[in-house]
């Protein structure tokens, strides 16, 4: 069953009023008719089972049948902090990430980032970072959608440090210390994990001092050397089953 996120204000007396690029998704797309169900969720609170009661070419009226729990995130928080990569990758890390349960994305610029955006280009980039982990919370019938940041230098995103349980920054010259014994040794758990994945150049051997001493750990993520865009899903995924969030 296909799941939709709407504004908290869009739920209303046991119905929800959908508008927007999703409306067409629930009518030409998925050709959805009144008496169709289908799931919402307001993104903060609330998810139910629907029924469409209304429906026309520019919005889509449901009845919420049954108010359901929300127990589709993980227990803890991870956020994904991603010198911005060339090309279309984000794109790619943003959709994964979501899908496998990130909590929030937060870009930033580093010594070796290529990337850089005006306001005007940030401001689009934006807007098609949110749109795709919209899609792919849906697609992975998440409960809420990943919250992404605007571009953080490398300063801001040091000073995100101190508000962490963990920040583990993913280097290729880390040897030994690997992410599955570090996290083993973690206590408490009442603030997000950050892992801090750098550009396609590596960070420079200042950055990773620079993070150690504002509290971060340095971790290598093995022998093999992964790609910017395949390091974040890595590092992910092997959180997500440490903590017993793939199954296992």
């Amino acid at each position: 069953m296909q799941r939709y996120f709407v504004a908290p204000e869009a739920w209303r007396d046991g119905q929800v009023h959908i508008s927007g690029d999703d409306v067409h998704h629930i009518v030409r797309v998925m050709r959805h008719e009144v008496g169709d169900a289908l799931l919402v969720s307001d993104g903060e609170s609330r998810v139910g089972r629907a029924e469409i009661i209304e429906a026309s070419k520019d919005a889509v009226v449901v009845r919420v049948v049954e108010e359901l729990a929300m127990d589709a995130e993980p227990k803890v928080q991870v956020i994904i902090a991603q010198a911005l990569p060339k090309a279309d990758k984000m794109e790619l890390i943003v959709q994964k990430g979501t899908e496998l349960g990130a909590a929030a994305f937060v870009p930033f610029v580093s010594a070796r980032t290529i990337v850089q955006y005006d306001a005007k280009k940030q401001a689009k980039v934006l807007e098609r970072w949110s749109k795709i982990a919209k899609e792919a919370a849906e697609q992975a019938h998440r409960d809420k959608v990943p919250a992404i940041s605007e571009t953080q230098s490398w300063k801001q995103l040091l000073a995100r440090i101190p508000q962490t349980a963990a920040t583990f920054v993913c280097y290729e010259k880390q040897l030994g210390q690997g992410l599955r014994e570090t996290v083993q040794q973690l206590a408490a758990l009442d603030k997000p994990i950050m892992i801090v994945v750098g550009p396609e150049g590596g960070f420079t051997e200042k950055e990773i001092e620079q993070a150690v001493e504002a509290g971060a750990i340095s971790i290598t993520l093995g022998k093999r050397i992964l790609r910017t865009e395949t390091a974040a899903m890595a590092a992910l995924s092997g959180l997500m089953y440490e903590f017993g969030e793939l199954g296992g």
